[in-house]
């Protein structure tokens, strides 16, 4: 168990860092090669059109080849993949992000269900937010630190953002002993069969929707936010130590938000109050930029809060375990996609108008409109378990 836990752990620790990195240098990569703000917005949002393209493939990998060796090739993918994107040339900084983002899809489906098939069920939750925190912890790090070792290691950006193959070499290594397991992905395959049948419910968008708008809003700062900060008179350091605040302040909110969401059958008051507190921080850039701190601690206490929302709902709006496999399905599709417009739309805006009023009021419109789905998406129904039965109250606890 010991050594199953440290590679989790470490497959946890590659899923978000070698990308959150990317938005505290990106000043010095538009620098070096000319990327313009629509081009590095394109630059951003690869990750989330390949999580998109590739998702739907993991499944069936898993199930042919089994899930461990299947997580440990993404491991090595991901290492070339990052190796790749450090090369010079804009052609390998591109070509790199697609390889690393498709590989990292990988981890994003299977670790949950390895989890639930190896761990004991009564240490599953323990685990899991182990994993989610490490997970957010080695992110925030990245954002942090990018800039630092640009300015201190030999190569700048590109070795900043290439060392972080190290670590996913060392996930290779701690993944090699489970080679030796062969356990297919039965998670994926429930519900799969029934998930053209949730695209005629409205409530299945609304959680769809509010899973979408919540990444585009986390994807779309994480790529900006240190553009934003530096352009204000911060210096590019600072800027990525911004990004660093608002997702630890990230983690803060999203472990608390969980203990209430499993008390509240209703959870459209948390929803929209979640996200009012990523737009009121947006608000905060455009009118204040000066008190960026603030703001950042803000939009990273409601996206975290949103996050851990939109996960819930995935499971808590289906009528039973097949059909959460479903609507997890669809609300990662739409997601991903809807969420990979964001970085690009918000650099586009920024070019088109020179400044970053147009964006930040495009991002603040959006998450207005997230905490309307929101409304939809928290309240206490659940989808029908045929297609032609009605919505069905959720059962309370005290029933």
């Amino acid at each position: 168990m010991g050594l199953l836990l440290v590679g989790i752990l470490l497959v946890a620790a590659n899923l978000r860092a070698p990308l959150t990195g990317v938005g505290s240098v990106l000043p010095m990569i538009e620098h070096d090669t000319g990327l313009s703000s629509t081009a590095a917005g394109l630059l951003n949002a690869l990750p989330l059109l390949a999580f998109a393209a590739t998702s739907p493939l993991v499944g069936r990998s898993a199930q042919r080849h089994g899930t461990e060796r299947v997580l440990w090739i993404a491991l090595l993918v991901l290492t070339v993949g990052i190796v790749l994107r450090s090369l010079p040339g804009v052609v390998t900084l591109f070509v790199g992000t697609v390889v690393m983002a498709a590989a990292i899809a990988y981890g994003n489906v299977l670790l949950p269900s390895l989890v639930k098939s190896t761990v004991p069920e009564r240490r599953i939750a323990a685990v899991t937010g182990l994993y989610v925190t490490v997970m957010g912890l080695i992110a925030a790090v990245s954002s942090g630190v990018s800039v630092p070792l640009a300015d201190h290691l030999p190569g700048g950006w590109h070795t900043a953002l290439g060392c972080w193959a190290v670590l996913a070499l060392l996930g290779v290594l701690a993944w090699a002993p489970q080679l030796a397991r062969r356990r297919p992905v039965t998670s994926t395959v429930p519900g799969a069969g029934k998930a053209h049948t949730l695209w005629r419910y409205p409530l299945a968008w609304q959680v769809s929707a509010f899973m979408g708008l919540q990444s585009l809003g986390f994807y779309t700062t994480i790529a900006w936010l240190p553009s934003i900060v530096h352009d204000h008179g911060a210096s590019e350091g600072a800027a990525g130590w911004q990004l660093f605040l608002l997702q630890v302040t990230g983690l803060v909110s999203s472990s608390t938000v969980p203990i209430l969401a499993r008390r509240l059958t209703d959870q459209r008051l948390l929803a929209l109050s979640s996200s009012l507190m990523c737009a009121t921080g947006y608000l905060g850039l455009l009118l204040a930029p000066e008190m960026a701190t603030a703001w950042s601690a803000l939009i990273g206490l409601g996206g975290g809060a949103c996050l851990v929302l939109a996960l819930t709902f995935q499971g808590q709006r289906a009528a039973d375990a097949s059909q959460a496999a479903a609507l997890s399905g669809m609300a990662q599709s739409v997601g991903y996609l809807l969420a990979a417009v964001g970085p690009l739309l918000f650099g586009s805006a920024h070019d088109l108008t020179g400044g970053w009023t147009v964006p930040l009021g495009f991002l603040i419109a959006l998450t207005l409109v997230q905490g309307l789905f929101g409304l939809g998406a928290g309240r206490a129904v659940r989808l029908p378990q045929s297609t032609t039965a009605q919505l069905a109250p959720e059962r309370t606890r005290s029933e």
